[in-house]
C-alpha cells in the first residue's frame, strides 16, 4: 500500500490574494523579511496497491482528472510505502 502526499499550489502566474493578505499579516507582526507568500492545499491519498509505478499513473490521473484544476494550478506529489 501507498500514500500520496500531494501539493497543490497556484501557478506562478495566477495572482494569490489570500497569500498577499497573509503576507502583509506577517508584516505586521514584524516579519519583514517575507517577500510572497503561497497559499496552497495538501492532501493525503492511501492507494491500496503493491506496484510503485502504478500507484505513480494512478495518483497523477486522479490529480490530472479531479483534484488539480489545471489551467490555475500546478502540482507535486512524494509516494510513501507504508
Amino acid at each position: 500500500m501507498f500514500q500520496a502526499k500531494i501539493y497543490v499550489t497556484l501557478r506562478k502566474s495566477v495572482l494569490d490574494p489570500q497569500g498577499n493578505v497573509v503576507r502583509k499579516s506577517l508584516c505586521a507582526l514584524g516579519y519583514s523579511n517575507v517577500p510572497e507568500v503561497r497559499i496552497g492545499r495538501y492532501m493525503v491519498v492511501d492507494i491500496e496497491i503493491t506496484d510503485r509505478a502504478e500507484a505513480e499513473k494512478q495518483v497523477r490521473d486522479m490529480c490530472d482528472k479531479l483534484l488539480v484544476n489545471p489551467v490555475i494550478e500546478d502540482y507535486t506529489f512524494e509516494l510513501v510505502e507504508v
